[in-house]
């Protein structure tokens, strides 16, 4: 009875910890590179070329020291971009993520980081 009992737990606590690491969201994969871009409050812009093995655009955006913010139930709620702060609360400014020249759905803890594409932060 106490092998079965042992066997049993050992089975238990080999499935949680499987079960534990799928969910868990990678943070690091292979490197890649890609394009940033600022583009300030008054119509000024910055560029960027960063290398990173993070997987997330949030995440090497923070690495780097470019990006920080406030934790949200959706992620990093973007405040300031290389060194400018805009919140809707406080000035009626905000960051908007841009993949490409396009408006992303999903803010940067969300965008998966893909070799060779370009995103933007634009403070509308």
């Amino acid at each position: 009875m106490k092998k079965i009992l042992s066997f049993t737990l050992a089975l238990l606590m080999l499935v949680s910890f499987v079960f534990i690491v799928s969910c868990k969201k990678e943070e690091d994969g292979d490197e890649k590179t890609f394009t940033f871009t600022v583009v300030y409050a008054d119509g000024a812009s910055k560029d960027f070329e960063i290398t990173t093995t993070k997987n997330y655009l949030a995440d090497a955006l923070v690495e780097e020291g470019i990006i920080s913010g406030e934790d949200s139930q959706y992620g990093l709620y973007v405040t300031t971009v290389d060194g400018e702060y805009h919140k809707w609360e406080d000035d009626g400014k905000y960051w908007a993520l841009y993949i490409g020249d396009t408006s992303s759905p999903t803010g940067a803890s969300s965008v998966e980081i893909e070799d060779g594409a370009s995103y933007s932060f634009k403070a509308e």
